[in-house]
């Protein structure tokens, strides 16, 4: 007999996931090849901000990611995962704005060179802390290809972009009322802002006509901005101000008169029906304003307080502003009352304040010819494919509505625009009326200067660097050398799936889409996988504001990547969806992710027993078993194993990844560790030579196989149990191994509902003897009256359910005779029947069915109490209520059954 090779007693998830995490990377396993073949297969990360650290999303999503790309690459496609990260101007202009407060200075007192010197420092020896925590989830990524949205070559293609589009008339500079953080002091977009429902106020102001025959009553939630008002507009079909209309008013506080104008934007029904019109603070009034020319008064300095057109207010913040601005309306009789009022208010997404709506000279994107094309391209070709379909309405609705795309940002850290003014033509300095030139660099902009202005000039390069998304929407072709026509690019692009979560659709998705279909004439993926959230353990949504987040490196710590990565995928149920990681805040233990270690360890527990009956032989050396040789339960395990690839591949290949998670573990745990390792024991221990290696070839064919389908969920501990079946250098990689193939010929839908009458009686049995209290290692009697069809099935097994269900003789007959005390259960249309004489001290038997009933009955009693109790029903959420009356409905089927039986030892009568 040849040495058993074997696996070590216990996993350890530790020592095998940083050996394989360093052996796949060290040497090139998941490198890409353009001119490999197969089809191209090409996702790119959604890259993570430089600033962060590992959270559950990343570790959510990169799982997902990680499945799709190691399937493919099993699959024999030409893949590239793609890594980076994003250069995360506004997190990381935070983070150093705080240091130099730190440090006694700003930004402005060190200058923009030591500014950016300082930050690349930082990225150099901080910012990278999210890449070796990524490198801890076992990506199968090309880490030669990693980028960085602020790189060499992704810097070109942002210049390359922004020239283009500024030479076809689709970036241009202009004053336009933009939303302003004051706590960032840049602009953002409107993607960039969240409107949050608030309980405010609403000030009803009196504006006195000129001719002073009475006043105009107009209400406001702002009222620190009628300093800067230049009208009040009425609907014009409103017949309580139609007479008043081209008459003027006198501002209160300001002392100026304002015309009264009509507009149909007005509300009729929102306060009085008169509006203040305030255009450089207000979306709606500046549309107004530029309808009928009116002033556009600026009252806001960038930092949120109020400038030198707001007269004596001047100087204060905002908020202090409108409180002193209400008091002095007060106090002068303007003010008319106070109403409670709830509503909506926009905040910066990254600076947590209210946004300040403000007259600013930005530099736009032209965004409908944009959107258009790609909206012709979700209606002529449904390109991108949305899964869940129900996301292409929600990409649909918002390219519609899009608006003009405010892509500069009052920040030095990111991509500096490449406009030069001519400041020698505006007395050295840059006003909205300097001429400039957009180019790739100065030496270009200088000779574009020269040719229109002559040679002396004197150029400025605009301080404002780009928004963040301009760089993270040329995403999926920059990072593969666009705009020069590499390999990569050719090859890869466009990609093959984008998998992100829903809720940035608007942020990424679309303007990806735009770019992509702009620049390359194609949308830049084919798929468009939409994940959902992780919930807390109180199905919360996970935030920074609210202290709720999970650590995935704590989980990763106690239980293993593997089992986090396999917890998470096989929690989805159905694409899109959100799932909720149970978690114990106290002990820092999850019971989800606890279950998948189990299952690693179910796993390698039985891969342990396999080998050590293979007798030191590999599945090679071992061979194909020869069909006439197959027992019955052979044949089963194949055909189990092959539906099981057969649907695996069919999920995994419709975005089920869920779905295929949960199939495997049934068919692992289920179907190969529990029954068909327990059925081949006999012939592993016996002495005939032919039926001991046909079981050691379906163990080995089937474990490989396992091993394989179960590669892309948990890659680390398939890798160290797959080198050890077939006892390879760590040269031979099963990451790089072809993934399994369903073979027709092997399944057998006949068959496998007869082995589950075969497993179904097995388990009815082992039920029985439990419920008798029959000691588990007695050889017991046991008769089944069958049908025909049914008793042939089961005579087949007879052996494997003597064996299985520690039986010593089994009776299998139509009508068989049976003694009056048996215990018996029913399978199909078979029943199973038990003798307890000689077996079973009965009256220990009745104490002990006695004391069961009467435990279910007090469970029985309780649970009815708090169904019964109006309280609970209202107070208790929907699915808690649920489980009461599930577990209501078993404790009294289960109590039924209890009576049953007692009445018929009672009785003397067939239990």
């Amino acid at each position: 007999m040849t040495n058993a090779i074997t696996l070590p007693s216990q996993y350890d998830p530790r020592q095998t996931e940083a050996k394989w995490q360093q052996q796949w990377e060290s040497s090139g396993a998941f490198h890409a090849d353009p001119q490999h073949s197969g089809t191209p297969y090409c996702i790119v990360i959604p890259p993570p901000n430089v600033t962060g650290s590992l959270h559950m999303g990343h570790a959510f999503e990169h799982a997902l990611i990680d499945v799709l790309v190691r399937y493919h690459r099993m699959r024999g496609d030409n893949v590239l995962w793609l890594p980076g990260t994003d250069h995360a101007s506004i997190a990381v202009s935070a983070i150093l704005d705080q240091q130099l407060q730190a440090e006694g200075t700003t930004r402005f007192a060190i200058g923009r060179d030591a500014y950016l010197k300082k930050a690349w420092e930082w990225k150099t020896t901080s910012g990278n802390t999210i890449v070796s925590q990524l490198r801890r989830l076992g990506l199968s990524v090309d880490w030669s290809r990693e980028r960085f949205t602020m790189d060499e070559g992704l810097s070109r293609a942002v210049l390359t972009a922004f020239n283009r589009l500024y030479e076809a008339g689709l970036i241009y500079r202009g004053k336009y009322l933009v939303n302003w953080c004051p706590a960032s002091q840049s602009a953002v977009s409107d993607l960039e802002v969240e409107n949050r429902e608030v309980q405010g106020h609403l000030w009803h102001l009196r504006y006195p006509l000129s001719d002073e025959s009475g006043y105009l009553e107009v209400a406001t939630t702002r009222p620190e901005t009628m300093l800067g008002d230049t009208a009040v507009a009425v609907h014009p079909d409103d017949d309580r101000y139609r007479h008043l209309i081209g008459k003027t008013l006198r501002l209160p506080l300001m002392n100026r008169d304002i015309p009264i104008i009509a507009d149909s934007l007005v509300d009729p029904a929102f306060g009085t029906g008169c509006v203040k019109v305030t255009p450089a603070h207000d979306p709606n009034d500046f549309i107004m304003g530029q309808r009928h020319q009116l002033p556009m008064i600026n009252l806001m300095h960038k930092d949120g307080t109020l400038n030198e057109n707001a007269g004596e207010f001047a100087g204060l913040d905002r908020f202090v502003a409108r409180k002193t601005v209400v008091e002095r309306l007060k106090a002068e009789g303007y003010l008319v009352k106070v109403e409670d009022y709830k509503h909506t208010v926009p905040y910066s997404d990254r600076g947590k304040v209210p946004i300040e709506p403000l007259l600013s000279t930005q530099w736009f994107v032209k965004i409908r010819p944009l959107a258009d094309a790609t909206l012709h391209a979700l209606d002529q070709d449904n390109s991108p494919r949305f899964i869940p379909e129900r996301w292409a309405k929600v990409y649909r609705d918002w390219l519609v509505n899009l608006r003009d795309w405010c892509i500069s940002r009052q920040l030095w850290w990111g991509h500096q625009i490449p406009a030069w003014y001519v400041i020698s033509e505006t007395n050295g300095e840059v006003r909205d009326d300097t001429p400039f030139v957009v180019a790739m660099d100065e030496a270009e902009a200088r000779s574009k200067a020269v040719a229109q202005f002559g040679e002396a000039i004197q150029l400025q390069q605009d301080e404002d660097v780009l928004d963040t998304w301009f760089s993270s929407g040329l995403w999926p072709f920059s990072t593969l050398g666009w705009p020069e026509d590499t390999p990569d690019y050719r090859c890869y692009y466009p990609n093959a799936t984008l998998v992100t979560g829903f809720d940035i659709i608007f942020f990424w998705v679309a303007r990806m889409t735009m770019m992509g279909q702009y620049f390359t004439g194609a949308i830049p993926f084919r798929d468009v996988y939409i994940h959902g959230l992780v919930r807390d353990e109180n199905n919360k949504k996970m935030s920074k504001s609210a202290n709720n987040g999970i650590n995935p490196l704590i989980l990763i710590e106690k239980y293993g990547t593997d089992a986090l990565r396999y917890s998470l995928v096989k929690e989805v149920v159905g694409a899109g969806q959100d799932i909720r990681l149970e978690y114990n805040r106290k002990t820092d233990e999850s019971a989800t992710v606890e279950a998948a270690r189990n299952f690693a360890n179910k796993l390698w527990n039985a891969s342990r027993f396999v080998l050590m009956n293979l007798e030191g032989q590999s599945p090679a050396q071992l061979g194909t078993p020869t069909p006439a040789a197959l027992t019955q339960g052979d044949r089963w395990i194949l055909s189990r194993y092959h539906t099981c690839i057969q649907a695996t591949t069919h999920r995994i290949d419709t975005y089920g990844l869920g779905e295929a998670a949960k199939g495997l573990y049934e068919f692992i745990w289920g179907d190969f560790c529990d029954w068909y390792i327990e059925l081949v024991k006999p012939r592993l221990q016996g002495t005939d030579p032919q039926a001991k290696r046909t079981a050691q070839q379906v163990l080995a064919t089937v474990l490989d196989g396992i091993l394989r389908l179960l590669h892309p969920f948990m890659p680390h501990i398939t890798e160290e149990i797959w080198h050890t079946l077939h006892q390879v250098d760590d040269s031979q990689l099963l990451a790089q191994q072809t993934y399994p193939l369903a073979d027709p010929a092997h399944i057998n839908g006949d068959l496998e509902t007869q082995f589950a009458l075969v497993l179904e009686t097995i388990r009815t049995i082992r039920n029985l003897r439990s419920e008798a209290g029959i000691k588990p290692g007695l050889m017991i009697t046991a008769l089944i009256d069958a049908s025909a069809d049914d008793a042939a099935i089961l005579t087949t097994s007879a052996a494997d359910i003597c064996h299985l269900a520690r039986l010593e003789t089994l009776t299998i007959a139509p009508g068989v005779q049976a003694p009056a005390q048996v215990f018996s259960g029913v399978v199909g249309s078979s029943e199973i029947l038990i003798p307890l004489a000689g077996v079973v001290d009965l009256e220990a038997l009745v104490t002990k069915l006695t004391k069961d009933r009467d435990r279910l009955q007090r469970e029985i009693e309780s649970l009815s109490a708090r169904l019964n109790n109006p309280k609970f029903l209202n107070k208790a959420q929907p699915e808690v209520v649920t489980a009461a009356q599930q577990q209501l409905a078993a404790a009294q089927q289960q109590s039924a059954i209890l009576e049953h039986r007692l009445h018929a030892l009672a009785n003397h009568e067939k239990i």
